[in-house]
């Protein structure tokens, strides 16, 4: 893994950390010496062993980023224990099963967007005015190739990810003359929890998936965790609104 020594000492919030995406970036930024407050709906045993391996710079809260006093609540806690936040990883979400619009229920479509929008919304206003009077923070919202394309997810989960790319885009377009770096990631095939289905069996998802990747292989987490350690880095400072694409080339041609 690459080594950001600007890093060291920079205090990260991120979602999602119990597994995934999230518990990579958790690992990789507490690897370069950052402290972390990660938050999931509970504490899993790779998160205790997490605590043990750090247990002076990563702190949990369990949290449902869905609700707007769930986030208050967290936020003091961090704020407990720090008077700054350099960095937030927006990055828990979650699938809606290639669901098209007639078959998606106000339920799913509420439930998508909630966990996959609402939570970068609430989360974002609760800590941006401390990187504003800070003039300083760094902002990395987790989109999907279905943010940019059809294809990879179904009507609630990629007009969910579109709209991050959106909000993202508005985010550096109002702030980044006062010290705010603002983008978003945008993952094909990952192996994660989220897509464990694909894996069952004989595993015939997976290897179409791949099958259909130029790369012909799905990406790790600590892959998308190594793209977070680079953006969130001063080596990035002048990436601004940005989508970065890390699909095996999944896109390319759709």
């Amino acid at each position: 893994m690459t080594h950001y020594p600007k890093l060291t000492g920079q205090v990260v919030v991120g979602t999602g950390v119990a597994s995934g995406i999230g518990l990579a970036q958790a690992k990789a930024f507490l690897a370069q010496g950052c402290t972390f407050f990660g938050t999931d709906l509970a504490e899993n045993i790779a998160l205790t062993e997490l605590k043990q391996t750090y247990p002076t710079n990563f702190f949990f809260y369990p949290c449902d980023i869905r609700e707007k006093i769930a986030i208050t609540h967290l936020v003091e806690f961090i704020f407990d224990h720090t008077d700054r936040v350099d960095i937030l990883l927006n990055t828990a979400g979650i699938l809606d099963a290639y669901t098209p619009s007639l078959e998606t229920t106000e339920e799913l479509w509420d439930n998508i967007f909630d966990t996959n929008l609402k939570s970068i919304f609430l989360l974002t206003n609760a800590l941006l005015p401390m990187m504003l009077a800070q003039k300083h923070g760094v902002i990395i919202n987790m989109a999907s190739i279905a943010g940019l394309i059809a294809g990879g997810g179904g009507a609630a989960y990629t007009a969910s990810k579109h709209a991050i790319i959106g909000y993202t885009k508005q985010l550096s377009f109002d702030y980044a003359a006062k010290g705010i770096r603002a983008n978003c990631i945008a993952p094909g095939a990952i192996k994660t929890p989220m897509n464990q289905a694909d894996f069952l069996g004989d595993a015939t998802m997976a290897k179409e998936v791949a099958q259909n990747t130029p790369a012909k292989r799905w990406a790790e987490p600590s892959e998308v965790a190594e793209l977070s350690l680079f953006l969130a880095s001063p080596v990035a400072d002048y990436i601004h609104g940005s989508v970065m694409q890390i699909d095996g080339g999944w896109s390319v041609g759709k």
